[in-house]
């Protein structure tokens, strides 16, 4: 029946087992797409033998084993996409036989060996992702190919030097060798790559300096060298880089002053000369890198004298890193970089007091303010000692004192009151004891005897908790809005407990902790009271509802332009990473999705509910067979569909979920999807049997990708949300490396458009 079958299109159908030997003794197939599925086995020896054979695309499964080495003798191969699986053994040679080869892509396997000579040859070549295997040997010798455009070798043993032919393949956007274990020089033949955008070699033992010839690849967006060998100075005649985002030069031996020619890059949004001897003082020049916004590293070189003034010009600044110079002078000119979320100026020489504006990165992080023993700390009555931060710090001036010393009445009465003081704290103690045998028999627990004065009202402004007033339901409870005054709105969450009481101490405690976190782009707990059935979590009400709403509810459907759609992405990431990396210990969300996404009066994001999963979860100790899945369904990672989050990675898996939703305005599990597909799959399907993002897209943006560098940055978020959704949460990013990749993206829009 099916001998003359051409195409097999079986991709995003939640295929097990193996696929029957017959299919691949059907003479006639063309392509076969079985693409993020669940399948296993090893290819037949059988498919070699199909001579019409074009496309095969078997990426996001569990296939295994020896990939057949006479794959490409019989056949006229145009794509190859074995992509995550766990293929052993070698790359089979001859995959361009048939000189139509387009796609080579075997990226995260388990392959070894060489990569074939062959390979190098191949003059159809568009693109190479072979990373993340355990391929050694040499890079092959590359003949001309105007076609090929993308190169990704990295996570691999490759050793040897990289190829001068390399510089035969003119149009090359992309080389990605890093973490590999290659030697020698940058190959100067580099430079005659016009059109290339992106060379990351970091990690390997590169020695020798930067060829100035690279000066001619006047596209250069992103340059990454760090953790090799190069020494020598950076050659100003790189300043024709002048499209440049980024630039990382860590731990390298480069040598000299920081240059002033730096300047030029207008458009960086990352510098990294971290770990080189540097000498010299920081130039003022270096407040022209207005648009530096993501990190300026300079730490571990030798660098000498105060801070520029210029320096304070960098408002956009999320990350500075100073630390291990010998740096001089005060830190008053990092005062109005409000925008800073990581400060290290440890290991130098400063003096005077820390910024105030510098307070709560220093209470979060005394130890980056370490090693300079003559700064110190004001004493604020605000916050009193705990301005501090740390006892490591003196400060700048002590609390009111009598320094002429007590008269004799004077210690008479410190004498009484202390005395005092311990019959109280004695009687203290007595009653606590008594007091928590008490509560063993009485356990109606709450944050006050009764709500606060706040909650009152806002029980009053709901005529307590009326249905009127409701908002929104979810997993967790049903939400109300309460209008105290003009510009005084909130949200009061009602939370129904079903569980056991003994727990209700530590739920206290934990929504206590929960209230004290502080990041713009969480929702900030206002007050809560807990009764025996039920509980009331008060936030700030968010004028702009949910992503939700916006993106699905809301009829007729709000203009929505993508700028505004990245920043939501962006700040929605920047909440995630505090969550994961800054909370102690780190909090796991196990719902995000576009319903706990609040937005304010100017769309900037507001993640709701953290924490709120597991405090339900732990609130019920009562016997069960089954397991209770946290989440949502459509946003639940795979590897949690039937049992609870834990993990990070689950979060991340969720967020993809959010940024493909952004980006297509479709809902997770959309009617229009085929049965049994998510938003994740159909997307990756369309993508990779067409690569037109006009495909995906929300219809209404349509206009805005007329912009090549618009349409470049969804493109590139999109790719984000792909590896968000990896099935193997092994292959998915963090949100630190998310947020990474995010600003790399707009970094280039940036770039591009002067």
């Amino acid at each position: 029946m099916l001998t003359k079958l051409q195409d097999l299109e079986l991709f995003e159908n939640r295929l097990t087992g193996e696929i029957p030997i017959s299919i691949w003794k059907i003479q006639s197939l063309q392509q076969i797409l079985v693409y993020n599925n669940s399948l296993t086995g090893e290819l037949p020896v059988e498919m070699t033998e199909l001579k019409q054979l074009q496309n095969i695309s078997l990426f996001n499964n569990q296939f295994s084993g020896v990939i057949p080495q006479g794959l490409g003798i019989n056949s006229s191969l145009v794509q190859l996409d074995f992509l995550n699986n766990n293929f052993t053994g070698t790359i089979p040679p001859n995959l361009c036989h048939g000189k139509r080869l387009r796609v080579l892509t075997m990226a995260s396997n388990r392959l070894q060996g060489s990569i074939p000579s062959d390979v190098g040859n191949c003059s159809t070549l568009w693109r190479l992702k072979l990373e993340q295997n355990n391929l050694s040997g040499a890079l092959p010798e590359f003949a001309e190919n105007p076609n090929f455009d993308y190169m990704d070798i990295s996570s691999n043993e490759i050793s040897g030097a990289i190829p001068s032919s390399l510089g035969n393949c003119g149009n090359l956007t992309t080389i990605n060798l890093s973490a590999n274990k290659l030697t020698g020089a940058i190959p100067p033949e580099l430079g005659n790559l016009a059109e290339l955008r992106t060379l990351v070699l970091f990690q390997n033992n590169l020695v020798g300096s930067l060829p100035p010839q690279l000066s001619k690849c006047t596209k250069m967006d992103k340059f990454d060298v760090r953790s090799n060998l190069l020494n020598g100075s950076i050659p100003s005649i790189l300043r024709s880089w002048t499209g440049l985002s980024t630039l990382i030069l860590s731990d390298n031996s480069f040598t000299g002053g920081i240059p002033t020619f730096l300047s030029d890059f207008e458009k960086l949004s990352e510098l990294q000369l971290g770990g080189n001897p540097f000498g010299g003082v920081i130039p003022p020049s270096i407040g022209a890198l207005q648009s530096i916004f993501y990190a300026l590293n300079l730490s571990n070189n030798g660098l000498t004298g105060p801070l520029p003034p210029e320096l304070g010009k960098l408002t956009r600044l999320q990350q500075l890193d100073l630390s291990h110079n010998n740096l001089t002078g005060t830190l008053k000119v990092l005062d109005g970089m409000s925008s800073l979320t990581e400060v290290n100026v440890s290991d130098n020489n400063f003096t005077g007091p820390v910024p105030e504006k510098l307070m709560k990165l220093l209470n979060s992080s005394p130890s980056s303010f370490l090693g300079n023993p003559y700064i110190c700390v004001n004493y604020l009555p605000s916050c009193g000692e705990t301005c501090a931060g740390n006892n490591s710090f003196k400060p700048c001036n002590s609390p009111p004192s009598n320094r002429k010393g007590f008269s004799k009445v004077q210690i008479a009465f410190i004498a009484l009151g202390s005395s005092i003081f311990v019959v109280f704290v004695l009687y203290g103690l007595i009653y606590l004891f008594l007091w928590r045998k008490k509560a063993k028999h009485d356990l109606e627990i709450s944050a006050q005897e009764g709500p606060s004065a706040l909650l009152n009202k806002i029980l009053e402004a709901t005529e307590n908790l009326n249905g009127h007033y409701i908002i929104g339901r979810g997993a967790h409870g049903t939400v109300y809005k309460a209008s105290l005054a003009t510009d005084k709105d909130y949200a009061v969450k009602k939370l129904q407990f079903a569980g056991h009481e003994g727990r209700r101490l530590s739920m206290v405690r934990e929504i206590q902790t929960l209230g004290s976190i502080r990041h713009r782009n969480l929702v900030r707990l206002e007050d809560f009271w807990l009764r025996k059935d039920h509980g009331l979590i008060l936030y700030r009400y968010m004028q702009n509802g949910s992503l939700h709403d916006v993106l699905h509810e809301i009829e007729p459907q709000p203009t929505l332009e993508w700028s505004v759609r990245y920043r939501i992405a962006l700040g929605t990431a920047y909440g995630l990473e505090y969550l994961h990396y800054d909370c102690d210990p780190p909090i796991v969300h196990r719902d995000i999705k576009p319903m706990n996404i609040l937005l304010d009066s100017d769309m900037e994001p507001h993640i709701a509910d953290f924490g709120i999963a597991k405090l339900l979860d732990h609130q019920s100790s009562a016997p069960t067979t089954s397991i209770a899945v946290v989440g949502t369904t459509g946003y639940i990672a795979p590897e949690h569909a039937f049992r609870t989050a834990k993990g990070v990675e689950s979060d991340v898996y969720s967020y993809g979920i959010v940024l493909l939703e952004l980006i297509t305005r479709k809902k997770a599990l959309d009617p229009s999807f085929m049965e049994q597909t998510d938003i994740a799959g159909w997307a990756k399907s369309v993508w990779s049997s067409t690569e037109q993002i006009d495909q995906i897209v929300d219809s209404s943006l349509k206009e805005e990708l007329l912009d090549s560098t618009t349409m470049d940055q969804v493109i590139e978020v999109l790719m984000v949300a792909f590896r968000c959704t990896e099935k193997d949460p092994k292959r998915r990013p963090t949100m630190r490396a998310v947020i990474k990749q995010l600003l790399d993206a707009d970094s280039q829009v940036r770039s591009t458009k002067g």
